[in-house]
């Protein structure tokens, strides 16, 4: 098998790409810069312009599946430039793989996306499934449907589709964890807001089995990218202090305080999101970490 993965040397991409080849998958990517392009046999680099709809079609060549994992990171200030760059990176890059896939002979069968779980309300007591109706009202929520909505189109080509909404993504480097540590190594630490708010986090192995898991076994529609046990904010600030030996003695830092230093990117840190894995788990996947502690302690 081979797959072409957009965003592979990111920070989830870089992952599946090794599992990849763990499994004696090929794997073809895409990049933008001619510096990290590798011609390998069981590893090649191609060139694309997703702003300029340009892309090296060799890329498609012997290819059997996609999994699509481009995008600008969410978590800058959202100015009109940033937001209009986060959205794009998104949706036009998605087009031009459609467009790609439409115009050239191929033998793809499956299309895999990211997506994220800011596409469901905020709320402090309901349980989000798959089958949600309900957006949130928030920048990400609006991008998150125009996303889905990109990477739908490829039903029309007769390929399997299947979307990944990622939650929290705990990693040694990068990711939300990396973000939590900064202040609490600084003693700084404090929960956010009420520290009420759902987080549905995930530890970046499970993340990234639960896409060849999906790749494997051929499954369609949409999986939540969540560890079984979602915490508050308090407790996942609390665990990560207890981790790293650190003390809490600040208070919250209030909803002001926040709107002050962020903006209207805020809404990232204040927004609940409980979100149910029972989908996938009920397509045979087992998660490895499914509490929170274990998972910090492996990764801290």
């Amino acid at each position: 098998m081979r797959v072409l993965i957009t965003g592979a040397t990111g920070l989830i991409g870089s992952k599946i790409s090794a599992l990849c080849h763990e499994k004696g998958i090929d794997v073809n990517y895409l990049t933008t810069s001619k510096d990290k392009i590798q011609h390998k046999d069981h590893y090649r680099g191609f060139l694309w312009d997703p702003q300029n709809k340009e892309i090296d079609t060799r890329a498609i060549e012997n290819v059997d599946a996609v999994i699509n994992l481009v995008g600008a990171s969410i978590a800058q200030r959202w100015t009109s430039e940033n937001k209009r760059k986060i959205l794009n990176s998104r949706v036009e890059s998605t087009n031009l793989l459609f467009d790609t896939l439409s115009k050239n002979d191929h033998q793809i069968k499956q299309f895999i996306s990211a997506s994220a779980i800011g596409v469901y309300p905020s709320s402090l007591q309901k349980l989000y499934f798959e089958d949600e109706k309900s957006v949130d009202d928030s920048f990400v929520g609006k991008v998150v449907v125009k996303w889905e909505s990109a990477v739908n189109n490829f039903k029309d080509l007769g390929l399997k589709v299947s979307k990944i909404r990622i939650g929290l993504v705990m990693a040694e480097n990068g990711g939300m964890l990396e973000k939590l540590k900064e202040p609490v190594n600084f003693n700084i630490g404090a929960p956010l807001g009420s520290g009420k708010q759902w987080q549905s986090w995930i530890h970046i192995k499970d993340l990234t089995q639960i896409f060849l898991h999906v790749l494997e076994n051929q499954l369609e529609g949409t999986y939540n990218g969540v560890a079984p046990n979602p915490v508050t904010n308090k407790e996942m600030t609390k665990e990560v202090a207890n981790q790293l030996g650190k003390p809490l003695w600040l208070p919250n830092v209030p909803k002001f305080a926040l709107k002050a230093a962020f903006g209207e990117m805020s809404t990232l840190l204040l927004s609940s999101q409980l979100v149910s894995s029972k989908k996938i788990e009920e397509q045979g996947y087992h998660f490895e970490y499914v509490h929170l502690k274990p998972a910090l302690e492996d990764l801290l």
